[in-house]
């Protein structure tokens, strides 16, 4: 098979959507198809198995853009041939974000009897965050309507990581695509082991919350809610991630933790060690599609606190009404977390029933399911366009 992705946005492996495109790049070339990456990102201009296209510049908006992680592709690279020539020899084009190059991409290859999927990686929020309008339905209606049309009305099979998602996008829109719904995949070093924790945290409560620092996220929650936890001296949070958001965080932190916590970006090696001596994990999103940061933290054998955020699959993950808080109520945040550290025996249980749990989403499993649902669509899609060329 022969498979090019459009990644409009790629960047480096500190998001969700990088991390999963990049999980099923490696898996695949590992299988022996031959998989190349179109991308704007010049560090990877060179490198084999990647086309570099020219990337939009948002004039004095570009400083803003770039603080946030995010070059994008310009439309302008469809006039490249050498994409166009990507595109016309492959098997298949797969999409991981929606633009007006994804609509022309989509396009041209099914003129030339080119297969086309896509992965839904992205929330609305993910956009309407970053102008103010998160919370404020039609905008995100707005958006999904965007994504539809550029995307995926386009293709011929559509990647869900989560049903969660799937619902969500489907009570406005409905496609002619195949739908697949197929986890991101948890990594199996996240496991139980025995770590030695740094001896600047003995004698103290560590509690993680890992992700991308952006408003959806919310990881400003926990440390504000800090101010109403008995315990609050005893805390030593740590959020591993980076992201947009941190010096802003950082001077909250200032402000309501009395031990000053651990931020920036950690290797999934050191997050896996991160995680073994932490004793409660926090997810406090507004929006979130799968969380597999989430899972892969639970799944090491923590006590969560979870958001109930309509919005965000986490809740999902909960075996324990103890587990859930009010979202957006710091002080109920609080006395979960306070909950647990009085009560160590339970949290050991707790954090017990949980050892494991991402086991089923094990990522070999679900990159064999992406690579079937590839072939699939390559055959069904042949199959219909040589009945309509006949």
């Amino acid at each position: 098979m022969v498979i090019t992705f459009i990644c409009e946005v790629l960047g480096e492996e500190n998001n969700g959507t990088t991390i999963a495109t990049m999980n099923v790049v490696r898996y695949l070339r590992s299988k022996g198809h031959e998989v190349h990456v179109v991308c704007p990102d010049k560090d990877k201009k060179g490198l084999e198995g990647y086309y570099v296209v020219p990337r939009i510049h948002f004039g004095i908006f570009d400083s803003y853009v770039k603080r946030n992680g995010v070059t994008l592709a310009s439309a302008k690279a469809f006039k490249d041939e050498g994409l166009l020539a990507l595109i016309r020899n492959s098997d298949v084009v797969h999409f991981n974000f929606a633009s007006k190059l994804t609509l022309l991409c989509s396009q041209y290859a099914h003129a030339h009897g080119v297969a086309c999927t896509a992965s839904f990686h992205t929330q609305a929020e993910n956009f309407t965050n970053h102008v103010g309008l998160m919370r404020r339905s039609f905008a995100n209606f707005l958006i999904y309507c965007i994504l539809n049309h550029r995307l995926f009305s386009q293709v011929d099979a559509i990647h869900y990581p989560t049903e969660f998602m799937r619902s969500v996008f489907r009570k406005h829109h409905k496609t002619r695509a195949k739908e697949y719904i197929i986890s991101n995949g948890t990594q199996a070093l996240f496991s139980r082991e025995e770590v030695e924790r740094p001896k600047e945290y003995e004698g103290k409560i560590v509690i993680a919350s890992t992700g991308r620092y952006s408003n959806e996220k919310q990881q400003a929650d926990l440390i504000k809610a800090m101010r109403y936890s008995a315990h609050r001296d005893e805390i030593q949070l740590i959020f591993p991630g980076d992201g947009p958001k941190r010096k802003k965080l950082e001077k909250l932190a200032h402000k309501y933790c009395p031990n000053f916590p651990l931020f920036g970006f950690h290797s999934r090696e050191e997050l896996a060690k991160i995680l073994n001596y932490t004793d409660i994990y926090c997810h406090c999103s507004y929006a979130d599609l799968e969380a597999i940061s989430c899972l892969e933290a639970i799944s090491v054998g923590i006590a969560p606190v979870l958001s109930d955020s309509p919005l965000s699959a986490v809740s999902g993950f909960a075996l324990d009404e103890r587990n859930i808080y009010k979202h957006d109520n710091l002080k109920d945040l609080a006395a979960h977390i306070d909950y647990w550290i009085e009560h160590p025996k339970e949290r050991k249980e707790n954090a017990d029933s949980y050892l494991g749990m991402g086991k089923k989403f094990a990522l070999d499993k679900m990159m064999e399911k992406m690579e079937q649902m590839f072939l699939k669509t390559i055959e069904e899609y042949e199959a219909e366009y040589e009945g309509k060329t006949v």
